[in-house]
């Protein structure tokens, strides 16, 4: 019994973490729309939250020099990190599209919310179970 409770709040903290994550990412893309030659940046929620589960959160990230020293896998909270290609052209090599940025964003933030609702239901069936 206590390890199924384990396992699922487990799998909200994960997920919550994740898109967590996610959103700071977006809203790092919406903060830099304007910088050029900035890549938007994303990762593969469902390929995250499946590594997150099964314990393989072990990423090696790539450096664009030989000398440069790579951070651990958990600075990124151990998710892919992925760079989205542009959409449509841009002079400035900016690959931001802001109509995308936003779907994503209230996407994110509404499957957040839910998640935090899960995890709310689930303490209070919980309590309910001790108290009667």
């Amino acid at each position: 019994m206590i390890d199924k409770l384990d396992s699922t709040f487990r799998f909200y903290q994960d997920s919550a973490n994740l898109r967590a994550q996610r959103q700071q990412l977006i809203a790092s893309n919406i903060a830099n729309a304007d910088t050029p030659q900035y890549k938007a940046r994303d990762i593969d929620f469902s390929a995250a939250l499946q590594g997150a589960l099964t314990g393989g959160n072990a990423v090696v990230l790539a450096t664009s020099a030989p000398n440069h020293i790579a951070p651990p896998a958990s600075a990124n909270g151990g998710a892919p990190l992925l760079y989205r290609g542009a959409v449509q052209g841009s002079v400035d090599g900016n690959t931001v599209d802001m109509d995308i940025e936003r779907s994503q964003f209230a996407d994110n933030a509404i499957h957040y919310e839910a998640n935090l609702t899960f995890i709310s239901t689930e303490v209070r069936m919980m309590l309910a179970a001790l108290q009667n």
